[in-house]
């Protein structure tokens, strides 16, 4: 099958982590000690969480960038800055994109990066930007250094994606863009939708064991750990990360059957074009390492797009809402 560009890039990326932190197998996984989470607040059935709006919503529509924001262009692997400077209402200013920006706003602008994430130097200088943004894992080495060579202003930031941090991501790219009172505008709208969204999670949630799995056919089944996004996202869901308790220490760990058995989340996270991959949820759920797990035995599978689960920034809020809402019943 086929996968779109962003979904080879962000397989690149996440193979690679595990590859390199953790080999190809994992040591055996066993949390059964870990006390039982109550089902009774837990939906049954595969589900797909999708948000009340698949683009963009600007806090500053007609926005008037700073004097060096013009022509902006903003590159990282989860889509985070291009999310950022469009929701600050500067979508008309920017004009070129990374390959995770999929909203519909962005759709006409042309990618400047390959496949991998990888900046393409001479396709950022072929759109006369007047300053670009980018994060400090940025590849490949030299890129960076070329473009400030070229008379580009580039502003780094921090390429970490965390609840916590994402107030001050907001902020920081305001004020590198000019535009510091639409930054404090969106980060209020940001908190009070997540302030929204925690409220829709039972108290108590039982504290479920909640797995994050990237998936790209039947034979690469990866699961998120510490640092990836995903035991955030989980943590702020009412969860424990799967990957976390089972004593992963890499962002992305290729698991076995076995592994995910022992490991036994009660919910589930896939990638939407993850599930497609092996054939829909339906299939999803038949994979060895998913059907005799507590989450495959009950369905309790959630997808997500993938450009939109781990992208943070100013839609996190209304992402954890519809994962809530898939979730909890």
């Amino acid at each position: 099958m086929a996968f779109s560009r962003s979904a080879a890039s962000l397989l690149i990326a996440l193979l690679g982590a595990a590859l390199i932190l953790t080999g190809c197998t994992t040591e055996p996984i066993d949390t059964r000690a870990r006390a039982t989470a109550t089902e009774a607040a837990l939906r049954s059935g595969p589900t797909t969480a999708t948000l009340p709006n698949p683009d963009i919503v600007p806090v500053s529509p007609g926005l008037q960038p700073g004097p060096r924001a013009e022509r902006i262009i903003a590159l990282d692997r989860n889509g985070t800055l291009g999310s950022i400077v469009f929701a600050l209402g500067l979508g008309p200013h920017v004009v070129g994109r990374d390959r995770s920006t999929t909203f519909p706003s962005a759709a006409d602008l042309p990618y400047v990066t390959e496949t991998g994430h990888a900046i393409n130097p001479e396709r950022v200088l072929a759109q006369n930007p007047s300053i670009v943004l980018v994060t400090e894992d940025a590849t490949p080495a030299g890129a960076v250094d070329q473009l400030r060579a070229a008379g580009i202003p580039v502003e780094v930031f921090t390429g970490k994606r965390s609840i916590e941090g994402n107030s001050a991501l907001i902020t920081d790219v305001a004020r590198a863009l000019g535009v510091p009172d639409a930054g404090a505008k969106l980060v209020t709208r940001t908190e009070k939708q997540i302030s929204d969204a925690r409220a829709l999670i039972p108290q108590p949630s039982g504290d479920p064991t909640i797995g994050f799995l990237y998936i790209r056919g039947e034979h690469l089944i990866l699961l998120a750990g510490p640092r990836s996004g995903a035991d955030d996202l989980i943590a702020a869901l009412g969860g424990r990360d799967a990957g976390t308790e089972a004593g992963l220490t890499a962002a992305f760990t290729q698991v076995s059957a076995e592994s995910m058995i022992r490991a036994n989340p009660k919910v589930i996270l896939v990638m939407t074009q993850g599930a497609d991959s092996v054939g829909g949820m339906d299939k999803v759920l038949r994979l060895p390492a998913i059907a005799d797990t507590d989450a495959g035995r009950h369905r309790r599978i959630v997808a997500m797009d993938e450009t939109q689960i781990l992208m943070f920034g100013p839609d996190t809020g209304l992402v954890l809402s519809a994962l809530a809402k898939a979730i909890y019943v």
